[in-house]
C-alpha cells in the first residue's frame, strides 16, 4: 500500500503541462513538414511532367537543326530562327557558332527524371538566370514550393491577374491591348505576354547535342493561371483547415491543463482552513527541501498540535473548532517566510517546515508563535505542543560521521520523527515544545524489540513472578503480598517492568499478561497449599483495558479454578483511574468477583484520580493509599491529617487499607497507630523471587528480623514500591 501511494505521489510531482505543450508543437511541425513535402513532391512531378512535354519541342528543334546543317538548308535555319525561342548553338570547345534572342542561360547544370515513356531518363537541364522557384540539388532538379507561391501571391496582385479576371467576365476584345505593369523582375520572371495573360511561366534551358556542338534552347514550365489558383486555393483550405484542426487540439490542451491545475488546487486545498493540506505538504515539501540551492539550509520539520481540540469542539460546536482552526492556521501562514511551508495535517495538527539556525533561536520562534496561537481567543487560553525534526544541511556528518544526503531525505519519515517527539507530552494539558533526538530513536528500536518478543516471551515462560510482602505494622505478621512481573530475557538479560508494562498497556498486550500472572499466582498458592506452607492473600494486578470484556469475573474465575486454587487468596487490584471507565459494568464485574469469593482492591487512592464518590458506589474491600503520601516533608502534618482521615474513612466502609511506599520506622509506627491494616514497602522487602517469598512464607509465625535485608535477585526497579498503573 505504501508503495503504491508513493508512486502516485511521484506521478503527481512529475506531471508537467509544458510536456503536453512540447509534444503538441512537435506533432504540428512534422504534420506541417509532412504537408509541404507532399505538395512539393505533388508540385516536382508536374514540373517533370511538363519539362518533358518541354523536351519534345526542343528536340525537335535539335533534330531540325541537324537537319540544316546536313544538307545545308538555310531554309531550316530561318525557320529555327523565326520559332521565337531563345537558343544557343556551342561547338564541342563551347566556343558559340549560333545564338537567337536573349541569351539568360546559366551555369547550374543538371538532370529532370522525366519517367515519361519515349522521353530519355535524365533530361539534361541548365537553369536560367531568373529561374525563381526552379534550382538543382546536388545535380537533380528540384523546385521551391515557396518560391512558386510568392509567384502567384505576386501575380494575383498584379495588373495582369486583373485584366485576365476582367477578361473571364467579359467577351474578348480584338482591340483590347492591356498594359501589363508588372515589375521587370515579376514581368523576367513570369515572361507574360498579352497573348498568354492566363499563363505563369518559369524559364530554364534545355541541352541537346547536335553536329558539331550542343545545343540550348530556353523553354518554360507554364502552369495555367487556373490551375495556379485552384492549388493555390487548395493549399490555403488545407492550411487553414490543418490550424483548425490543431487550434482544437491546442484548445483542449490548454483545457486540460486548466482543468488539471484546477483539480490540483481542489486535491491540495484544505477543507477546513481553506489553505494547504497534507498531500501538498508532502509533494511541495519533498521537492522544497531536495532543491540544490536550500541543500546549505537548515530546517526543521514541526508538528504543531492543538491541545485537547476535540474537547473544545464536544464543549463548543465543530463549526466552532473549524474557526479556531482557520484562525490557527492563519496566525502560522503569516509568521512565515516565502522560504517556510505550513499546512494542515490532522483534525488538530499542522505540519510546518521552518528555518533553524540554531537550536535556541529556533525554540524561542516557536514558543513565540505558541503562545501567540495561546491568545487567538480572549474568552479561552489554548494550548499547543511542538515536536520539532531538525534536517541538517547537505554534507553535514551524521552521529556515525557519515555526511548527510538531503537528496536522500524522505519528509514524511522526517514528519514521522516530529510526531514522535511530539508524542513524549502525551498526557499533559500544558503547552510545550521536544526535538527529536537519538534517544527517542533508541526508545522506538526498544518498543519495537519488546513487540517482536512479545509473545515468544510469554510462550517460553520468560515473565517471572516476583513477590512483595505485605505485613501487619503492629505485629510484623505477613499479611499479603502483591504480584509484580519481570522479564528474565535469553537476549536482553533481566528486565524491570518500567521497560515493558508501558508497552504492553499501548498496544493492549497487558490482558495477555494479565492472564499469564493470574495463572501463576494461583499456581504458586496451589503448590504451597500442597507444601502445608500457610498462605496469604496475594493481589495480581488487572489492566483497565481487560474491563471492557463482560465476562472478565467469568475468565478470572475459571483460570483460577483450572489452577485449584481458593478463590480467598486471590485479590484482584484495579488501579483507581480504572473507575472512571464504565462506571456500570465496574460495579457489574466487581459484584460478581466477589460472588466468586474473590477479594477487590482499589489501588494508588489519592494518585489524582481520587473520587469519593467511586468509594460510595464501588463494593471495594481494600484501599491502597499511593505512596505519594509518604514522600517529601510533612513538616506542617497536612499529610497525615489526610492520611489518617482515609483509613477512618475506609474502616467505617469496611475496607482494609494498605499503605504502599512506606521506607522509615517512623512512617509505620504512625500508620499502625491509626488502625492501618497492612504496609508494602521498602521497609519490610522490596520485590523478591518466588523462592525467596517461599523462605519469608516459613517464617509467618515468627517476628519478622528486621535491618539489613536477606540479598535478593539483581533489581533494577524504583527504589520505592513499583506503581500499580506502570507493572503488574
Amino acid at each position: 500500500m505504501e508503495n503504491i501511494k508513493n508512486k502516485r505521489f511521484r506521478q503527481i510531482k512529475k506531471s508537467h503541462s509544458w510536456v503536453a505543450i512540447v509534444l503538441f508543437f512537435l506533432i504540428f511541425f512534422i504534420t506541417a513538414g509532412f504537408i509541404v513535402s507532399y505538395l512539393n513532391m505533388f508540385l516536382l512531378y508536374i514540373m517533370d511532367s511538363k519539362i518533358a512535354s518541354e523536351y519534345n519541342s526542343a528536340l525537335y528543334m535539335a533534330k531540325s537543326y541537324d537537319l540544316a546543317v546536313s544538307e545545308e538548308n538555310n531554309e531550316i535555319i530561318a525557320f529555327l530562327v523565326g520559332s521565337g525561342r531563345s537558343y544557343v548553338i556551342k561547338d564541342s570547345d563551347g566556343n558559340v557558332k549560333y545564338q537567337y534572342g536573349d541569351i539568360t542561360m546559366g551555369t547550374e547544370e543538371g538532370t529532370v527524371s522525366a519517367n515519361t515513356p519515349g522521353v530519355p531518363d535524365n533530361i539534361r537541364v541548365i537553369l536560367d538566370k531568373d529561374s525563381g522557384a526552379l534550382s538543382m540539388y546536388n545535380g537533380t532538379f528540384s523546385v521551391n514550393l515557396f518560391e512558386v507561391l510568392k509567384d502567384l501571391h505576386k501575380y494575383s496582385k498584379s495588373e495582369a491577374f486583373d485584366n485576365y479576371i476582367d477578361d473571364d467576365d467579359e467577351e474578348d476584345d480584338e482591340d483590347d491591348d492591356p498594359d501589363f505593369s508588372l515589375s521587370p523582375k515579376v514581368h523576367a520572371r513570369l515572361d507574360i505576354s498579352t497573348e498568354n495573360a492566363d499563363m505563369l511561366y518559369f524559364p530554364f534551358w534545355i541541352a541537346q547535342d547536335v553536329t558539331g556542338g550542343t545545343m540550348y534552347i530556353k523553354s518554360f514550365v507554364t502552369i495555367s493561371i487556373k490551375d495556379a489558383m485552384l492549388f493555390f486555393t487548395f493549399i490555403a483550405v488545407g492550411a487553414v483547415m490543418m490550424l483548425a484542426i490543431f487550434g482544437m487540439m491546442l484548445g483542449n490542451i490548454i483545457s486540460g491543463i486548466v482543468r488539471r491545475n484546477r483539480t490540483l488546487i481542489v486535491f491540495f486545498t484544505d477543507v477546513v482552513t481553506r489553505g494547504h493540506n497534507w498531500m501538498w505538504f508532502v509533494i511541495k515539501g519533498q521537492q522544497f527541501l531536495n532543491k540544490r540551492k536550500n541543500y546549505s539550509t537548515r530546517y526543521a520539520i514541526v508538528d504543531l498540535v492543538f491541545v485537547h481540540y476535540m474537547n473544545f469542539c464536544v464543549c463548543h460546536s465543530v463549526e466552532e473548532g473549524e474557526r479556531k482552526l482557520r484562525k490557527v492556521y492563519n496566525v502560522i501562514k503569516t509568521s512565515l517566510d516565502k522560504k517556510e511551508l505550513c499546512a494542515h495535517c490532522n483534525p488538530a495538527e499542522f505540519a510546518l517546515v521552518l528555518k533553524a539556525p540554531d537550536d535556541e533561536t529556533l525554540k524561542q520562534r516557536v514558543q513565540s508563535l505558541i503562545d501567540e496561537l495561546g491568545r487567538i481567543d480572549s474568552e479561552h487560553t489554548f494550548a499547543f505542543q511542538a515536536g520539532i525534526m531538525i534536517v541538517e544541511p547537505d554534507g553535514t556528518p551524521d552521529k556515525n560521521g557519515t555526511p548527510i544526503r538531503r537528496k536522500k531525505l524522505d519528509i514524511e519519515s522526517a514528519y514521522n520523527n516530529a510526531c514522535t517527539a511530539r508524542a513524549e507530552l502525551d498526557g499533559s494539558d500544558d503547552s510545550g515544545i521536544t526535538f527529536f533526538d537519538d534517544k527517542l530513536v533508541e526508545d522506538q528500536k526498544w518498543i519495537d524489540l519488546v513487540r517482536e518478543h512479545q509473545q515468544s516471551a510469554l510462550a517460553n515462560e520468560e515473565f517471572m513472578v516476583y513477590y512483595q510482602p505485605k505485613y501487619d505494622p503492629r505485629t510484623d505478621e505477613l499479611r499479603g503480598a502483591e504480584a509484580l512481573i519481570r522479564w528474565q530475557s535469553p537476549e536482553f538479560g533481566f528486565v524491570p517492568p518500567g521497560k515493558i508494562i508501558p508497552i504492553y498497556e499501548k498496544n493492549g498486550f497487558i490482558t495477555e499478561i494479565d492472564h499469564y500472572m493470574i495463572t501463576h499466582v494461583a499456581r504458586d498458592q496451589k503448590a504451597w497449599l500442597d507444601m502445608g506452607r500457610k498462605c496469604v492473600p496475594v493481589s495480581v494486578n488487572v489492566s483497565r483495558a481487560h474491563f471492557i470484556e463482560n465476562d472478565l469475573a467469568e475468565q478470572i474465575r475459571d483460570m483460577v479454578d483450572k489452577e485449584g486454587a481458593p478463590h480467598d487468596l486471590i485479590e484482584i487490584e484495579l488501579t483507581e483511574s480504572a473507575f472512571f471507565d464504565d462506571k456500570k459494568a465496574m460495579i457489574s464485574t466487581i459484584s460478581r468477583l466477589k460472588e466468586y469469593g474473590f477479594a477487590v482492591s482499589m489501588d494508588d487512592f489519592g494518585s489524582g484520580y481520587s473520587s469519593l464518590n467511586s468509594l460510595k458506589d464501588m463494593p471495594l474491600d481494600v484501599l491502597k493509599l499511593d505512596a505519594e503520601f509518604f514522600r517529601g516533608n510533612n513538616d506542617n502534618g497536612r499529610g497525615e491529617i489526610v492520611v489518617s482521615e482515609a483509613i477512618k474513612l475506609a474502616k467505617n466502609l469496611n475496607m482494609r487499607t494498605v499503605a504502599e511506599g512506606v521506607e522509615v520506622r517512623d512512617q509505620v509506627d504512625f500508620l499502625a497507630s491509626q488502625g492501618c491494616d497492612m504496609i508494602q514497602g521498602y521497609y519490610y522487602a522490596k520485590p523478591m523471587p518466588k523462592e525467596e517469598y517461599e523462605t519469608r512464607m516459613k517464617l509467618v509465625q515468627s517476628p519478622v528480623q528486621l535491618g539489613p535485608e536477606p540479598a535478593a535477585a539483581p533489581e533494577t526497579a524504583p527504589s520505592e514500591t513499583e506503581p500499580a498503573p506502570s507493572e503488574n
